[in-house]
């Protein structure tokens, strides 16, 4: 069974009940602030709300949690977005003047969107997604985690499930923080491999001919080469179809290879993509070993490997510090389910579909509800009695350990008096 879209959004009057009684406001004011009283990192952070209608509103600010939590409950929109922390209250927008009003920090963000894998899943298409083809994140939050940890040195990591079918990544070091939009275009570059719109064949292009990857591309082979076995060849089977086949030889620099395997792949339609792929490879053994043209064979091959499974980004999210991304734990209004953080520890087991929707959340809620408790109560931990729980549990932990380096940072400060 695969995710689709609901034919109904959630009614306001369950959006409402989710705001009032679910959404973890305190939480999510600690992650963006990094410590618990709010200071310009909150204050001067941009949200914006998608009202019913499509109504949109920009440049809103709080200077608390209460205010925060009033506003949405106020105006229950379909969703709301986090921006950049300004020079100024967002609020304020209008009276400053000129000039005076510029993104200072934001996040550095990535969005992996299973759109950009829809030419090569074969499970679903269009706006659904499964388990099966959520292989292709979760293969990407493996390389992407590891190399950003690795490369780069950040630690505060936060993977959030869109709600439907994507997975976005802030990142909240200070550094990162204080990129400018230049910085963020570089690291991009650096970690976007696959280039090229729907009818650019050949994606991969980070090497000239035959020579070896960067080796930052070269740590990443090893774990992708297992994904492409389990997920492309065997679980997607994308080269059975003559589509599928006729894609890979596009890939495949070598007239006479690609034209023996054509021949091949013709006369017997029904060999599996593992077959396909070891013919490529028995292709590949019978050139002279050590000349250039296997070389540049196995150079294509490993690329191969790279166009199917490395993480396909939008690089344009990432690039500029005043774009603005959906919040964590948001609804998804096209399928009711909400924008939960995701462990890349254990990204395997993650499942899609069995993320919760506001419906069970506030089903769940009502279950469990003491039959006594004042009718005018606040709810400040209802969530807990949900299964949004160890959700709001992983997301307090990684504003913890935020805090925890803050707080650090300000006794070494201290000492230096």
């Amino acid at each position: 069974m695969a995710i689709t879209e609901n034919s109904e959004s959630p009614s306001p009057e369950l959006m409402l009940a989710f705001y009032r009684r679910l959404y973890p406001f305190k939480s999510i004011m600690n992650w963006l602030n990094h410590e618990h009283v709010p200071t310009k990192l909150y204050t001067h952070r941009e949200f914006a709300f998608t009202l019913q209608g499509d109504v949109y509103l920009r440049y809103n600010s709080f200077n608390s949690v209460e205010d925060f939590k009033k506003q949405v409950c106020t105006l229950n929109p379909t969703r709301f977005e986090i921006g950049p922390v300004y020079t100024a209250r967002p609020r304020d927008k209008r009276t400053i003047r000129p000039g005076g009003f510029t993104p200072l920090q934001r996040e550095l963000v990535f969005d992996i969107d299973m759109t950009d894998y829809d030419s090569i899943r074969t499970c679903c298409s269009d706006a659904g997604i499964c388990k099966r083809c959520w292989a292709f994140i979760t293969a990407a939050v493996k390389v992407m985690d590891s190399a950003i940890r690795d490369q780069f040195g950040y630690k505060h990591l936060l993977w959030v499930y869109s709600g439907r079918r994507g997975i976005h990544l802030w990142i909240s070091d200070k550094e990162a923080m204080e990129l400018t939009d230049d910085q963020r275009k570089a690291i991009v570059s650096w970690i976007a491999v696959i280039t090229g719109g729907k009818d650019t064949h050949k994606k991969v292009n980070a090497r000239t001919g035959s020579r070896p990857l960067p080796p930052s591309l070269q740590m990443a082979l090893d774990p992708l080469a297992h994904y492409f076995g389990d997920l492309i060849l065997n679980d997607q089977d994308c080269f059975a179809s003559q589509e599928g086949w006729e894609a890979l030889l596009h890939l495949v620099p070598d007239r006479s290879v690609s034209e023996n395997l054509e021949k091949l792949w013709t006369k017997d339609p029904s060999r599996s993509s593992t077959q396909k792929w070891d013919d490529l490879k028995r292709e590949v053994k019978r050139i002279e070993k050590g000349s250039a043209q296997r070389l540049v064979m196995q150079a294509a091959m490993e690329d191969i490997i790279l166009q199917y499974t490395y993480p396909r980004l939008d690089a344009e999210v990432s690039k500029h510090r005043n774009h603005l991304l959906k919040a964590p734990f948001c609804v998804h209004p096209k399928t009711g389910r909400i924008c939960v953080p995701v462990d890349p520890e254990h990204i395997d087991e993650f499942d899609p579909e069995r993320v919760p929707t506001v419906d069970q959340l506030l089903k769940e809620l009502d279950e469990t509800m003491v039959q006594d408790s004042p009718e005018n109560e606040e709810h400040h931990f209802d969530w807990e009695r949900t299964s949004l729980k160890p959700y709001i549990e992983m997301l307090d932990r990684h504003a913890m350990a935020l805090m925890d380096e803050v707080r650090r940072t300000k006794r070494g400060a201290d000492m230096t008096w």
